[in-house]
């Protein structure tokens, strides 16, 4: 790639027209090609493009992700098909045959681009676990020093954090008073207030950190990718791949959709897929590597037989309680609410702080039932407003919400392909609720969640429960989480890490089976860890990163 200024970004969003492979010409190549910008993806290319030893190219099937939608962390609830791909479950038999909704980022960032921008690693043991099923080298300690390499804390270094990383990990400096009211609550049961659920203990209530710098969204893409001169790096948006390209065993390539037109560019040492647990494995089968049987029905060649990929599907199954209050204390739709909302967006527009800042689900914790063991098995998410149907009905009048989610499920589910047609949405069954133990965890959590929200100070709000339920019926409970429950969007292991001859990538994060393609996203992980999964997919683009350039001297 001849030199450049700086990077070149095209697609929607005006970006400058820079290389043939930006105008997406054929014949055109890179060092290494990297698929999806997402959490992983942009720490990869971030990483891999940083000394200007390799030439980079990224492409992604969005746009760049660049206005106040994005940057602006209040506005997460209005995104839009730009931004989001607003995919759905098969009928859930667990879930009374009701289709899950679930949204994944689309454009620079990923998922960082519109989730709630919470900033937690998951419990040490899950690591440890990781371990100890076959995943050599990512054991707590040794996945410790990546989450510290990548994280620039504005509490500053210590033992557990970085101060001198990418990727900006924030206070809540406006949290609204009720995400206290609900720490507050939760303390008067002897419930622990834990200040930093990444640091030596996970369980208790508090605040998280959120990754946001000055008050703005702080998307994995603005971390990792430079705003400025890197003369060896292409994006490459509004870029649908189709599939990746091989000759004689090894991965040597990818034809992908820009425009309208048909598009090929060479990877001359490594590709790496980063387009997350479910697109990964479709992009892996539409290129020939999975289940050969399923592969044939569709009518597609065999590259690999793969049965393992798009299979372990994993997903925090969770169930959200809604209150309505009184009165405009709490967020909502009212002509109040209107006014306070755009007052608060006046004041981020000029200061960069205020109402504007929140993720909503500004407050929870890390619980323990009594199906637990060494970890806890239950995280809660409290909101200042009603949230129903993933805030995608709209509802009248004020008050809160919270979630609960079993933290390590049992059931598994599976991604397939519904279409050879890359554009086409895979068909996702997160199997939710299939393994009764989910069922069981989750009762519990949903009672313990209540004691909380039934607990001074905030019971004082008199919150009207929108669902109420006889908790102490186990019937009438399980007939209302089956009613209710969906995902907290964290689907895992459709392309699962291992030893075994039948995991998909080996511990170094490479295909087996294929010369020079690697995977760097949450598709990898063997087992869902507990918490949300942004971070620890950026923690696994910085390692993937640090293997290619390992593999290649």
């Amino acid at each position: 790639m001849e030199p450049r200024r700086q990077p070149r970004y095209v697609g929607n969003d005006k970006g400058t027209l820079g290389s043939n492979a930006a105008r997406g010409g054929t014949g055109v190549e890179a060092d290494i090609v990297v698929i999806g910008c997402g959490s992983g993806g942009s720490a990869v290319a971030g990483r891999l493009s940083e000394g200007g030893k390799y030439s980079v190219a990224v492409l992604e099937a969005g746009g760049r992700n660049t206005g106040l939608r994005t940057i602006m962390p209040g506005m997460m609830p209005f995104q839009t098909d730009k931004t989001n791909w607003g995919f759905e479950t098969v009928p859930q038999p667990g879930l009374n045959g009701r289709r899950g909704y679930q949204p994944r980022g689309k454009g620079l960032g990923g998922s960082s681009a519109i989730n709630a921008m919470l900033y937690i690693r998951g419990n040490p043991g899950d690591y440890d676990e990781w371990r100890d099923v076959g995943c050599t080298g990512w054991g707590w300690d040794d996945v410790l020093p990546w989450f510290r390499r990548s994280e620039h804390n504005v509490r500053g270094a210590d033992g557990f954090h970085g101060d001198d990383g990418p990727l900006w990990v924030s206070e809540q400096d406006s949290a609204h008073p009720g995400s206290r009211a609900f720490i507050e609550a939760a303390s008067r049961l002897q419930i622990p207030v834990n200040r930093d659920f990444n640091g030596a203990h996970q369980d208790g209530v508090g605040l998280y950190q959120v990754t946001q710098k000055n008050g703005e969204r702080w998307t994995a893409s603005r971390a990792y990718l430079p705003a400025g001169r890197r003369d060896n790096l292409d994006i490459v948006c509004d870029a649908l791949v189709e599939r990746i390209l091989f000759e004689d065993g090894r991965a040597t390539g990818v034809a992908y959709r820009q425009g309208g037109q048909s598009c090929q560019i060479r990877a001359r040492r490594a590709l790496v897929l980063a387009a997350g647990a479910f697109q990964t494995p479709q992009l892996l089968m539409l290129s020939g590597i999975g289940p050969a049987a399923h592969l044939a029905q569709l009518g597609l060649p065999v590259q690999l037989d793969r049965p393992a990929v798009g299979a372990d599907l994993q997903d925090h199954i969770d169930y959200t309680a809604a209150f309505e209050t009184e009165g405009s204390f709490f967020l909502g739709r009212s002509p109040m609410g209107t006014l306070k909302s755009l007052g608060a967006l006046v004041q981020w527009l000029f200061t960069r702080g205020g109402g504007m800042t929140s993720p909503y689900a500004e407050a929870g914790g890390f619980l323990r039932t009594a199906f637990a063991g060494d970890r806890p098995d239950i995280q809660l998410h409290f909101l200042t407003a009603i949230v129903e149907d993933h805030g995608r009905t709209k509802v009248k009048g004020h008050g809160y919400s919270c979630h609960a989610c079993v933290l390590r499920p049992e059931s598994r589910g599976s991604v397939r392909l519904q279409s050879a047609d890359a554009a086409a949405s895979p068909l996702i069954d997160p199997a939710f609720l299939s393994d009764p133990r989910d069922m069981a965890v989750l009762k519990a959590g949903v009672r313990a969640m209540y004691r909380i929200l039934d607990t001074p100070p905030l019971a004082d709000h008199k919150g009207r429960d929108r669902y109420p339920v006889d908790l102490a019926d186990d019937i009438a409970l399980e007939a209302l989480i089956r009613a209710r429950a969906d995902t907290v969007y964290h689907p895992v292991g459709t392309a699962r890490m291992g030893s075994d001859d039948e995991a998909v990538v080996d511990p170094r994060l490479r295909v087996r089976g294929v010369d020079g393609l690697y995977i760097a996203d949450a598709s990898v992980m063997p087992r869902l860890i507990g918490g949300n999964t942004n971070a620890p997919s950026i923690m696994i683009g910085e390692r993937c990163a640090a293997f290619i350039a390992e593999d290649l001297g």
